[in-house]
């Protein structure tokens, strides 16, 4: 049984096969009305890497968003193989619900031996161990942003700027977000699990910046915000277990969208992956 929030993300990780190439996945104890878009992701990832014979790591993931999902209800994932060779395999997940499309996901796996390397520099920021946890963030602002107080948390969170909630008090603004991340306990010795939790937090803060680059924050104002799609790109194996920088911003807020983008460092400064995610963004002021 659960005993931890860590616990219940592994639970629902844990995908039960329930056919050929078709995965059930569980929602956790703590749920937002429709199901979390990181959870879609992290299992859709874990139901098509499962189907994946040779060791091949992931290269890339991207998702498109097609309808809510119900909480009260288990998702299936049907897993269509598109290729499968010895360096190179593709697969598209679709994640059901009641004969409901819920999400697509295309995942590619390469396996293409050493080449160039480099990479952004990692921002120069507090270390994670110096900052304030997240639970101690949201003290005093429980009323505000309740979904984050009642939400599951087995990602452990260090923001090294004033989370939103804060920054709106101040009458700030902030043009990115750069949060440590870490599983809130230890991980299990499986780059699957690993890279899947990542995924689920990849979902977490990627959207933060458009709304902080206008002064604006979740909870304090009234904003409408749904994930079009996401995608993630993986350069390195992340080990979840330690530290990862998740450094966003947004480039462009247009036509009632807007795009996040980031990046997941290592604690040694490599670039782990790079996420883009689009959203529809829609703010109404006073009582519009």
């Amino acid at each position: 049984m659960a005993t931890s929030d860590l616990d219940d993300l592994l639970a629902i990780l844990d995908l039960t096969p329930i056919g050929d190439d078709v995965f059930a996945g569980a929602h956790p104890r703590k749920n937002p009305p429709r199901t979390f878009g990181g959870q879609l992701m992290a299992q859709s990832f874990v139901a098509a890497t499962r189907t994946v014979a040779h060791k091949i790591a992931p290269s890339a993931l991207s998702v498109h968003f097609i309808a809510g999902g119900d909480p009260a209800a288990d998702i299936e994932y049907h897993v269509v193989r598109l290729r499968d060779e010895r360096r190179f395999a593709n697969r598209r997940v679709d994640a059901m619900q009641n004969g409901t499309l819920l999400a697509t996901a295309l995942v590619s796996y390469l396996s293409a031996g050493s080449g160039l390397e480099h990479n952004v520099p990692m921002p120069d920021l507090p270390a994670p161990e110096n900052l304030p946890t997240i639970d101690e963030l949201l003290v005093g602002y429980e009323k505000v942003v309740p979904g984050f107080v009642e939400a599951l948390r087995p990602i452990e969170w260090r923001y090294t700027n004033d989370p939103s909630w804060i920054m709106r008090e101040k009458g700030g603004m902030l043009t990115a977000n750069q949060v440590w991340l870490k599983a809130d306990g230890v991980m299990p010795d499986d780059p699957i699990l690993n890279t899947a939790a990542m995924i689920y937090s990849s979902d977490t803060t990627v959207l933060d910046s458009i709304i902080t680059t206008h002064g604006l924050s979740w909870g304090w104002d009234r904003i409408f915000a749904v994930t079009v799609n996401h995608s993630v790109w993986f350069h390195r194996q992340v080990d979840f277990s330690d530290w990862v920088l998740y450094s966003t911003n947004s480039p462009v807020a247009a036509e009632s969208r807007g795009l996040g983008t980031g990046h997941f460092f290592s604690p040694a400064g490599d670039v782990v992956a790079t996420v883009v995610q689009e959203g529809i963004v829609k703010h109404f002021p006073g009582n519009a």
